[in-house]
């Protein structure tokens, strides 16, 4: 018998009449955090770099697939049996260069032919569109991601980087102008549109902007939760009194775990108060002019060259 035989009928007698309680009131709904759960446990080993932890939360994960194939199978719709046969003729249909005989050599053609596979299931009666694939409950910033990467591999993208940074500037400026208007629904939406964006800036750049973010995160519970320990050992706590000790601490904090370097990070949040106190400095010692011509390059069209093309212009707002 095999492990994973072993392991579906554990299951199996799990939910059976002398198996458990808890197991044979599950259902594919209220097993539906759990799976979310696990998923996220197995992407924190990976980010560990730990693979008995790994190995531990990818079992924890086959455990919520064998429970959902089993109540399916319970109900007479399908079995774990089936759910492997249909992930592998997917996969088989999805690859004819290596299982075929059309041969390709880069990860460019394999992903075209990809989209082309899937475009010609659609049309063959499974319908919907292009993005139809991408689930509706992903993570907002990696389902930016996965939508703009099936735009741009039928062409619909930004002609080159500097018409996409034009577009970040762009959405920067309508967001700062809704935060002066007091406009908190227009905020809302040119805050999407912006992280939309920065989304796109991350995949032309090949970032995973949802890792870059993680990494902010990291980095941001890291220095504060060393602040924390410095101010405890001072016989303090984190509170409003303490802001200008707390941002001391942080800069301090900032010098030891990045000292090759003094570039703000994008995770320095309400802590950047010192950093933005020394780019005043400098902004009040820059030439007027250098700082006027700053300005005026926020926007597109005032960047000394032609505005984005009317097609760019025309994906403002996908």
């Amino acid at each position: 018998m095999s492990e994973m035989e072993r392991l579906r009928g554990i299951i199996e007698h799990l939910r059976g009449p002398d198996g458990c309680p808890w197991d044979r009131e599950q259902t594919p709904e209220t097993l539906g955090t759990y799976l979310l759960e696990e998923t996220y446990e197995a992407l924190e080993a990976i980010a560990q770099g730990s693979p008995g932890e790994l190995c531990e939360e990818l079992g924890d994960l086959l455990l919520q697939v064998v429970l959902q194939a089993q109540i399916a199978r319970e109900r007479g719709h399908f079995g774990l049996d089936d759910v492997a046969r249909c992930i592998a003729d997917k996969i088989v249909r999805r690859h004819p260069h290596v299982f075929g005989r059309n041969r390709l050599s880069t990860s460019a053609q394999v992903l075209k032919q990809w989209e082309q596979i899937k475009a010609d299931e659609r049309s063959g009666g499974r319908g919907g569109s292009l993005l139809s694939g991408v689930p509706r409950s992903l993570p907002a910033l990696l389902k930016a991601l996965r939508i703009s990467t099936k735009a741009s591999r039928v062409g619909f993208d930004w002609p080159d980087r500097e018409d996409l940074l034009a577009k970040v500037d762009e959405e920067l400026e309508e967001m700062k102008a809704a935060m002066r208007a007091a406009d908190a629904t227009a905020v809302r939406e040119e805050l999407g549109d912006l992280l939309f964006t920065l989304a796109n800036v991350g995949r032309q750049m090949e970032i995973d902007p949802e890792e870059a973010l993680q990494d902010a995160n990291r980095k941001f519970q890291d220095r504060f939760e060393r602040m924390e320990a410095a101010l405890a050992a001072e016989g303090l706590t984190p509170a409003p009194d303490h802001r200008g000790r707390m941002e001391a601490l942080w800069m301090k904090v900032k010098r030891i775990s990045r000292p090759s370097t003094d570039r703000t990070a994008p995770s320095d949040g309400t802590s950047g108060t010192g950093d933005r106190r020394d780019r005043r400095e400098r902004s009040a010692r820059a030439p007027r002019a250098a700082r006027t011509a700053s300005r005026q390059g926020s926007r597109p069209g005032e960047r000394g060259r032609p505005a984005p093309r009317r097609a760019a212009r025309a994906r403002s707002r996908r």
